[in-house]
């Protein structure tokens, strides 16, 4: 079934069309929410919280970009306000040598595996891994990332540079 006809019946009231969006989708979303949450429970909270909102607003879909990808900017945006209204944030926090990453230190980055360099995000302050998040794997400019977390966009950049020292550390001792 393609996505358009699953979101059709999943307008309708079909059941089973709810459970095939959530099994082809939750996965994938899943991991979006890992990145901004480090522990899984939040995480989890943010997947059921963020499907709530696709079935609530699925209506809103235009079938203009590939649904999954709607779905994606949905889970984004939920992870965010849920991240925002925590009073764990850390966008304050400094971190010192936030230099760029040298050649040996991306080397060291590409013999990771994905699990070892997701893990070492998730230990980022939140403040360095929201932006990272953002910018380094959703894609979104720092002018951007400052509108969405109200913040400006000097802030998003230095804590990007931050969040790339902060890894940089971290990846020489791995």
């Amino acid at each position: 079934m393609t996505d358009r006809e699953l979101a059709q019946r999943s307008l309708k009231g079909d059941r089973s069309a709810h459970h095939m969006l959530w099994k082809r989708f939750s996965g994938s979303m899943y991991a979006v929410c890992r990145r901004y949450f480090d522990r899984d429970e939040d995480a989890q909270d943010a997947l059921q919280e963020g499907f709530i909102r696709v079935f609530k607003h699925l209506d809103q879909w235009k079938e203009e970009g590939p649904l999954g990808a709607w779905i994606r900017r949905i889970m984004v945006n939920n992870a965010l306000n849920m991240v925002k209204s925590s009073t764990r944030k850390g966008i304050g926090v400094s971190v010192e040598n936030a230099d760029d990453l040298s050649d040996s230190d991306a080397d060291a980055l590409a013999q990771m595996n994905a699990e070892d360099l997701i893990g070492l995000i998730q230990q980022m302050p939140y403040g360095y891994r929201t932006v990272f998040n953002l910018f380094a794997i959703e894609g979104f400019s720092h002018q951007e990332i400052a509108a969405m977390l109200d913040i400006s966009e000097s802030t998003s950049k230095t804590q990007y540079h931050k969040a790339k020292g902060w890894l940089k550390t971290r990846v020489r001792t791995t």
